[in-house]
C-alpha cells in the first residue's frame, strides 16, 4: 500500500465526516503528517475532534522534524500546513499527499506528487466498503461547517455510486 502525506483540511474534514479515521489505515500504508500540520491540529485543544480521531490511526506517523527549513518558494505560494506536506513528501519520496486546498494541489501537482482530497479519500473508502454511505459524510462535513459545493456533491455520490 501506498504511503500518505496529510494537510489539516483533510484531517479535519474526515474527523467530522466519519468522526473516526481508524478506517485510514485500510486505506494507506503510512498516514503522515507533518510538524507543522501537527502544531495546527494541536491548536484546536487536545480533546478537538480531530486529535482525538488522529490518536486511534495505526499506522500514524507524525513527523516533528522541527528543523526543517521550508522552501521560501513554497512559503511564498501556501500556508505553512500546504508546505510542509509537500516537503515531507518530495523530502521523504512518498508519491501522494492529501491536501484540499486548490493553490496547493497545483503546486503538489507541479512536484510531481499525486494529489487526493477529503472527498477522494471518502470515495475510496466507500467503494472498498469502510464506511457505509457517502451522502451521510457529505452532510455531517456540511453540518461542521465544511463547503463542499452542490456540483462536487454530485459528482462524489456519482462515483461512490450513490445517485
Amino acid at each position: 500500500m501506498r504511503d500518505i502525506v496529510v494537510n489539516t483540511g483533510p484531517i479535519i474534514a474526515l474527523a467530522a465526516a466519519t468522526e473516526s479515521l481508524e478506517w485510514l489505515s485500510s486505506l494507506y500504508g503510512r498516514i503522515i503528517i507533518p510538524y507543522e500540520v501537527c502544531k495546527e491540529i494541536e491548536a484546536g485543544g487536545l480533546g478537538n475532534p480531530e486529535t482525538l480521531a488522529l490518536r486511534a490511526i495505526k499506522d500514524l506517523v507524525m513527523m516533528r522534524d522541527e528543523n526543517a527549513d521550508l522552501p521560501a518558494a513554497l512559503l511564498r505560494e501556501l500556508d505553512i500546513g500546504e508546505a510542509s506536506v509537500i516537503y515531507t513528501a518530495t523530502r521523504n519520496g512518498i508519491d501522494t499527499v492529501a491536501v484540499d486546498e486548490k493553490a496547493g494541489r497545483r503546486i503538489a501537482r507541479i512536484h510531481g506528487l499525486k494529489v487526493t482530497g477529503s472527498l477522494g479519500i471518502l470515495i475510496k473508502a466507500k467503494q472498498l466498503k469502510l464506511i457505509p454511505n457517502l451522502g451521510d459524510c457529505l452532510t455531517r462535513m456540511r453540518e461542521h461547517g465544511i463547503w463542499i459545493s452542490s456540483d462536487l456533491v454530485t459528482q462524489s455520490l456519482r462515483q461512490a455510486n450513490e445517485v
